[in-house]
């Protein structure tokens, strides 16, 4: 069959959108997602996402404007995608589905998001209590689980060999964890590179990763600024947050969200 499908990227994190509000995508079929984000065979994408109506929330009388369903690049359903929230809501933008805000579900529950005239997009994440700190990094959920460690040369640093082995290494198991190396560069500003399991490789972006990286910083008392600016490898994102009792709250991931392409593709 034909599938139409949109490509939307947010600071180099890109994925396959699909409106998927007539449940006629496989969604079960780990090959077809799987070869639909393959680069060399596919449209190519760090994942692929489905836009759906909120069955569940509607019989709740819950108002929202849609679901998110999220895949990794490995055909997988996955954890929460901050990245691929944020292009969502400009995908249900560019359908008219929401105009200028949107509340909608995903797997680690509901979200509210903003996006303005210029394209960027605020996200409302998970508020975030359990922070595991350990003598050589953070382990932290924001959706998604992430470990973040310091390191000095970040620009030379190996991300998918270093990554690789501590995703697979004894401290995860075999669910692993999305990994985060993080070089300071002022009292508000860090740079960060991320190894994202799914994708099992380097991604030139990470929105739970961000947001991981910038309540780390913080919990290291690396900034006491609840507003932290993250230079990822695609660019800019900035999230802020709410500190109190131990617990983060009013968790925002915001960053631009871009249409790149529209076309059609038969599986």
């Amino acid at each position: 069959m034909q599938l139409e499908f949109y490509k939307y990227q947010g600071t180099g994190n890109d994925f396959v959108m699909i409106d998927n509000r007539s449940n006629f995508f496989p969604k079960e079929n780990t090959q077809i997602i799987a070869h639909l984000c393959d680069r060399r065979f596919g449209i190519g994408g760090d994942g692929l996402i489905l836009l759906e109506k909120d069955q569940i929330a509607s019989n709740l009388a819950t108002t929202t404007d849609f679901k998110m369903v999220y895949y990794n690049s490995d055909g997988n359903q996955s954890s929460m995608c901050g990245n691929g929230g944020r292009c969502l809501v400009a995908f249900a933008k560019k359908l008219q589905v929401i105009e200028n805000e949107a509340t909608f579900i995903a797997t680690d529950g509901l979200h509210h998001a903003t996006i303005d005239e210029e394209g960027l997009v605020a996200l409302q994440m998970i508020d975030v209590a359990e922070i595991k700190i350990s003598s050589d990094h953070v382990f932290l959920n924001t959706g998604s689980p992430h470990h973040v460690q310091l390191v000095d040369d970040l620009e030379n640093y190996n991300i998918k060999e270093n990554g690789a082995a501590i995703r697979y290494g004894h401290l995860y198991g075999k669910v692993g964890s999305n990994i985060n190396f993080v070089k300071q560069i002022d009292d508000t500003t860090f740079s960060m590179r991320t190894y994202e399991r799914g994708v099992e490789d380097e991604t030139l972006s990470c929105g739970t990763g961000a947001t991981a990286v910038a309540i780390a910083m913080n919990v290291l008392a690396k900034t006491t600024a609840t507003s932290i600016n993250l230079n990822v490898e695609g660019g800019k994102l900035v999230v802020s947050f709410d500190k109190g009792e131990g617990k983060f709250t009013n968790v925002f991931l915001k960053g631009p969200a871009e249409f790149v392409f529209k076309g059609t593709i038969e599986i």
